[in-house]
């Protein structure tokens, strides 16, 4: 007989509580309401979350444990036999959290994207200290140069872009200071990875440009904040690449967009690293192609702060979890070049990006 919502609610609350009690580990209670869910959905599994995030019901009554953002890790995500896994870089190794979940019977977010939307830092946060704990869990750790790298974060509801934000970068184009941020976007196909390769759309474009990025990672919805408020909203910070094609950029009307979001066009990585360890405006950052350093300057030049950006931003657009913003590039973009000295990246040329405290991020052209 098909169960109302009510029973299942009340099936989830009584399975909490009897874990809470000591009869059932958390993990078990969760997963029995996740079945009962399901199957008051059907046997055809309708209503289902993709991608791993959890509907509202099995979020608030069995996952809702305290809310909030993770502190003092460095995450990534894992690509595991063709599918993402949230990981931690440790002392030990880097944590494959599901693995670890599921050896030590304990609740973790499995991805990125699922710490991130459903705010669940308290438990992974948990996890990592019993994982490094136990002999265990010892299983789960693995050496990181074994490991394949995903998009930090896979599928953010808004990549947002800051134009035209680091002074020497808007003198040496010619362009005028802005006197409020100026805004593009990326489209999620235009995410790629640490280690991954950028497919050139050579036949519509030839001026292939870098752009080294600090980039945002959002972890509470932000709308209207102030900016003494702004940064207690942010998850974590990464090293992106604004990759751009010039030419579609700047001789097809003047279409930003067009230029900023092929496929590719947005690596970011290898890691997330929580925002309680990063003072996001003074990091230096630099941009190599092929060992020779192109790029090489501090975000304090910055004209828009991160705190500005962020609630510049939430005044007209709502920021949602796991949204990522791009901050703006520094001096030193072939652009910024005179036309004798352009010369525009290629097939085979080796980009390496680095922020300080956020690691190098690096991607081959094909």
């Amino acid at each position: 007989m098909k169960r109302s919502r009510r029973d299942v609610l009340k099936t989830a609350g009584a399975l909490t509580a009897v874990a809470a009690a000591g009869g059932l580990t958390a993990m078990g209670a969760e997963g029995n309401a996740k079945e009962e869910y399901y199957a008051d959905r059907g046997a055809s599994g309708q209503g289902k979350p993709q991608g791993g995030q959890r509907p509202a019901v099995y979020q608030d009554y069995v996952y809702g444990g305290p809310r909030g953002m993770a502190r003092g890790l460095t995450l990534l995500t894992l690509r595991v036999k063709g599918e993402y896994r949230l990981g931690v870089k440790t002392e030990k190794g880097v944590l494959d959290v599901p693995e670890a979940a599921r050896t030590l019977k304990m609740h973790a977010p499995a991805t990125m994207d699922e710490l991130l939307q459903n705010e669940d830092g308290a438990s992974l946060n948990a996890l990592v200290e019993s994982a490094l704990k136990s002999p265990k869990a010892s299983g789960a750790f693995l050496k990181e140069e074994g490991i394949a790298y995903g998009p930090v974060v896979t599928r953010p509801q808004k990549i947002l872009c800051v134009g035209l934000n680091y002074r020497k970068h808007a003198q040496e184009i010619g362009a005028q200071v802005p006197k409020q941020p100026v805004l593009f976007s990326k489209f999620n196909t235009a995410l790629n990875h640490h280690n991954g390769t950028v497919k050139l759309p050579v036949d519509v474009a030839v001026k292939f440009d870098y752009e080294v990025e600090l980039v945002i990672v959002m972890g509470r919805e932000a709308h209207n904040v102030s900016e003494a408020d702004a940064l207690s909203y942010v998850a974590g910070y990464c090293t992106g690449n604004d990759f751009t094609a010039r030419d579609l950029q700047y001789e097809t009307g003047g279409q930003w967009l067009i230029g900023k979001t092929p496929d590719q066009f947005a690596p970011v990585g290898p890691y997330l690293v929580t925002a309680d360890q990063i003072d996001p405006d003074n990091l230096k950052l630099e941009c190599r192609v092929n060992g020779e350093t192109r790029q090489s300057s501090n975000t304090s030049d910055m004209i828009a702060s991160t705190r500005h950006i962020i609630s510049y931003f939430s005044r007209v657009i709502t920021l949602k979890p796991g949204d990522i913003i791009f901050t703006g590039t520094p001096e030193g973009v072939i652009y910024g070049k005179s036309k004798d000295k352009q010369v525009w990246l290629k097939p085979g040329d080796k980009i390496a990006c680095s922020l300080e405290k956020l690691g190098e991020l690096k991607f081959e052209l094909v």
